[in-house]
């Protein structure tokens, strides 16, 4: 399969495109129209229309956000958006933490041991900072499932964000990008970046994706629900942040100030 790398900057999206297919399936997928109506739906939620593709289970919007078809039908808490630089965002959904919730995450065994190694590291990177909610891995069963993505994947991983009060429950990887033995920091930054979808995280970036990803100016989306502005983040570029919308290959992210600020704020 020929891979097109389109971003600036030696940046490597969370999603990544290609131009030609191999299978029936993968042609299905790609070719797989969204409606004006759904397309009208995620508007509305807050989130950017542009590239959006329909993969199993709902719709990939921004890169690496799954929004399935319940989401967008379900009514939603308008909340109003702050429009400004760079900050960083939560959705109107949040796990309910209460006074304190272990969150637990499994991985398919069918995974390379490398990549248990990385989710271990990133569960370490939040249990590090005193949160309200703490996480654990376990055999199986776990709240936050991790496994495979399909073939025709477009992205490095993708999760969604939370539901009735609990996380997303899955996280899917793109082995083909992502390999057997990939750098252990920039794997554990991308994992610890989808696991921040899952717990109500959006994209540090939201505002301007060109920032982490290259390119010419593009907002993600800019309506009355979807993204609220976490109180005591920057209102200037945050070049580190671990929710930024696009990794360089082999970059670390562990969590900066901000990020530790957002964290603690909803947690």
């Amino acid at each position: 399969m020929k891979l097109t790398h389109t971003l600036k900057l030696a940046a490597v999206a969370l999603v990544l495109g290609f131009s030609s297919c191999s299978s029936a399936d993968e042609e299905i997928v790609e070719k797989a129209a969204v409606s004006k109506d759904t397309l009208a739906k995620i508007y509305e939620m807050g989130f950017g229309t542009t590239d959006v593709k329909v993969v199993e289970g709902g719709y990939l919007v921004e890169g690496d956000i799954l929004l399935t078809d319940a989401e967008l039908n379900a009514k939603h808490d308008h909340k109003f958006l702050r429009v400004g630089e760079t900050e960083q965002y939560r959705t109107t959904n949040l796990v309910n933490a209460g006074s304190g919730r272990n969150i637990t995450l499994s991985i398919d065994p069918s995974l390379p041991a490398t990549y248990v190694t990385a989710l271990d590291a990133a569960i370490a990177r939040y249990n590090a900072q005193g949160l309200t909610i703490t996480m654990s891995r376990v055999s199986s069963g776990g709240q936050i499932y991790l496994q495979a993505a399909p073939k025709s994947a477009q992205y490095l991983a993708s999760a969604g964000f939370p539901v009735n009060g609990n996380p997303h429950n899955n996280i899917k990887i793109a082995t083909r990008y992502i390999g057997t033995n990939p750098n252990q920091a920039w794997f554990t930054t991308i994992l610890a970046h989808e696991i921040g979808h899952c717990i109500g995280f959006r994209h540090t970036d939201y505002m301007d994706r060109s920032y982490s990803c290259g390119g010419s100016y593009t907002n993600e989306g800019a309506s009355t629900v979807g993204a609220v502005h976490i109180p005591g983040t920057p209102t200037t570029a945050d070049a580190t942040s671990w929710m930024l919308a696009c990794i360089g290959s082999g970059q670390n992210r562990p969590f900066n100030t901000n990020d530790v600020t957002a964290l603690k704020y909803l947690y």
